[in-house]
């Protein structure tokens, strides 16, 4: 059979976006996220030991409109990959697998991850702020 003649397989293009795509898509883009934002902390800590100037040219960064941004994707980038890595977990021992608990479990990801990430910035704020 020549290679013209197979079909082609589907593509995102085919598919309606579900929860289980979005998770997955997602979860991968936050690890990504995670990988740059390590970084950002250990180019402060570095900054921190360089002495008094640096570690203030870090804050006022950090204080800046951008530099929160930042820090505001960051927080929920860890909060939904830690949430939706609990979800994976629990998923490798067998719980979850019916649509479902897996719908659910997806939304509890995203909502949980937006919940949490509040939580934090609210205490943040309360304990006086970022810097």
């Amino acid at each position: 059979m020549p290679s013209t003649a197979r079909p082609l397989s589907p593509h995102l293009q085919v598919y309606r976006r579900q929860i289980q795509m979005v998770t997955s898509i997602v979860h991968r883009a936050t690890g990504i996220i995670l990988v740059f934002g390590g970084l950002l902390i250990a180019a402060a800590l570095l900054a921190l030991t360089g002495g008094a100037d640096a570690w203030a040219c870090v804050t006022s960064l950090a204080g800046s409109w951008f530099g929160l941004l930042v820090l505001f994707g960051w927080t929920w980038a860890l909060a939904y990959h830690w949430l939706n890595g609990i979800r994976h977990l629990l998923q490798d021992v067998g719980w979850g697998y019916s649509i479902a608990q897996f719908v659910r479990n997806g939304w509890i990801s995203v909502i949980g991850s937006l919940i949490l990430t509040a939580i934090v910035w609210v205490a943040v704020y309360s304990c006086g702020g970022i810097a």
